[in-house]
């Protein structure tokens, strides 16, 4: 993992993304601290959270109350008046 300032990950963005896309992963500063990171994006196509919510059994107080919210914001009308 490299580190680079803001003013160096500005002047050479195109490099970082070239980077990234070979799998590495760089730091970037400003004033000394870390405020992000620029690194290979995740690939995956949603399975393994299609797979949690299948396997995690519903608390049916949460449904009902979420349920209850839905049934109360519909009831609510617009939620600014029309022109």
């Amino acid at each position: 993992m490299r580190t680079v300032t803001a003013t160096e990950a500005s002047r050479s963005f195109a490099a970082l993304l070239d980077e990234a896309e070979r799998g590495q992963t760089v730091v970037v500063t400003r004033g000394g601290r870390r405020i992000a990171s620029i690194g290979p994006a995740a690939t995956s196509n949603g399975a393994e959270v299609v797979a949690l919510l299948a396997s995690t059994a519903v608390d049916e107080d949460f449904a009902a109350d979420v349920l209850a919210a839905t049934d109360a914001a519909a009831l609510e009308g617009p939620a600014w008046l029309a022109d």
